[in-house]
This record gives structure tokens, sequence and C-alpha cells, in this order.
């Protein structure tokens, strides 16, 4: 796991991976095979990072790829030879006495159980458009108010970090203005009212405050891998 400063960014846009017959099919079959398993899966646009490397000059360079959802599947299946990691976006939601919100998947979701930072997937920009930090804060924004019903202005959020994961996946963390911490839980029971009126149920069905990794002892299921990291380097802050 990587903790890099987000101070500078730049983003390039490459052309997608190329699949061979055999791996696209292997593809193909195992996204329908999820799909089936879970049908709220849904193949829409998605970015991928295919490299992430520091230059002197310009600082980190992250290059990324169009693609869908069904091309991180390979990730998992022997033998394939292409695997694309993701490029997503989280929020360090601080509330007044320093601790940060997160929470944990709902049961319908990719990852069940599972707790993380607010954020998600970042989705490609329009043809022609940058995939720059404005657009990038854009969805961490996005992020934020539907999973956690905390509305925040886009510009109001600072890059942080960027996070490499052992997969070679990879995140731009931004941090947000701090809240009471009863004003973030009441944000998020009105967004779950709204969400189970319409028949369905918050991506983050649970919200939590920590301070540091010890206070994941506390936490029933799995972690992201790099909660750990980011909750040490907001403790030393």
């Amino acid at each position: 796991m990587d903790l890099f400063d987000a101070g500078r960014l730049r983003l390039l846009e490459a052309p997608p991976p190329r699949l061979s017959p055999r791996d696209r099919g292997a593809m193909d079959e195992a996204w329908a095979a999820a799909v089936r398993a879970n049908p709220a899966l849904f193949d829409g646009p998605v970015a991928g990072c295919t490299n992430l490397t520091h230059d002197e000059r310009d600082g980190l360079v992250l290059t990324w790829v169009r693609a869908t959802y069904r091309h991180f599947v390979p990730r998992g299946l022997p033998g394939a030879t292409v695997r694309l990691p993701s490029l997503f976006v989280s929020v360090a939601q601080p509330s007044d006495d320093g601790r940060l919100l997160v929470g944990r998947m709902a049961s319908w979701t990719t990852f069940p159980g599972r707790w993380q930072l607010p954020g998600g997937a970042v989705e490609p920009p329009p043809d022609g458009e940058p995939l720059d930090m404005t657009a990038l804060r854009r969805h961490a924004a996005r992020e934020l108010a539907e999973e956690t019903g905390v509305d925040t202005p886009a510009d109001d959020l600072t890059p942080w970090l960027v996070i490499r994961q052992p997969n070679n996946s990879a995140g731009i963390l931004f941090q947000a203005p701090p809240h009471p911490a009863d004003r973030l839980f009441a944000r998020h029971a009105s967004l779950t009212e709204t969400e189970h009126a319409l028949g369905r149920t918050p991506e983050l069905d649970r919200l939590v405050l920590v301070r540091s990794p010890d206070d994941l002892t506390d936490l029933t299921g799995p972690h992201v891998p790099c909660l750990a990291p980011v909750l040490r380097r907001h403790a030393e802050s």
C-alpha cells in the first residue's frame, strides 16, 4: 500500500486495453455469472488505471483508460493476461472532534459488509472532455452525498492523498470540511429514510466514526486495505 501527496497529480488518457478473443470470452462468461449471483450489477462506463508513476518535473502521473465494469472481472480469473486496475475517489469526512466517517457496504453491493471511506469508482467524462482534478472533485462530492447524505460543494473538497493498492488500483482521497457528529448521522438517517420509502437501501447501510487503526478492531467484518494506512496518516496529521 502506497500513499502519495495529491498536490501534484496529472492524469493522462490512454487507449483501452486490447483483449484476445480468449480473454474476452472468459471475461464475458465470468461477468454473466456475476450478474446471475447479483442482479444489481450494472456494466456501466468506468475508468481504469493502467499506470501510476512519479515524475520529478510533473509529480505524479496517472494513466487511465475507458472501460466498463466487466473489464475488472479478469483480475480474479486464473491465466488472464490483462488485469485492469480500477480508479476510484474517496472522501475523508471528519467530525468536529477529528474522527473520520467510515461506512459499511450494504448486502446488495459488490462487497457486502465491507467497511470503507465514502467513495466509489470514477466514471469517464464524455468524449473530448478531460478527466482532471475538477472532474474528480465532482465525482467525490457526488459519492459523498449519495452514500452519506452529506451534501458538500465540490470546491470545498481538498485533494489530500493518492492511494496505490497492492493490485495497482489507484484512488484519489479528498478531505472534506468537518461537521458535528450528530449532523453527520442525521444526514445519513434522512437519506436512509428516503431510500427505504423508495424500496431501496443506501449503499452504506451503517456509519461510524473512527480515530485511528485501533478503532477498526471494534468493527465486525472486513475493511478495505487502505483504511488503516489512511487512518494512521490522519492520526499523525
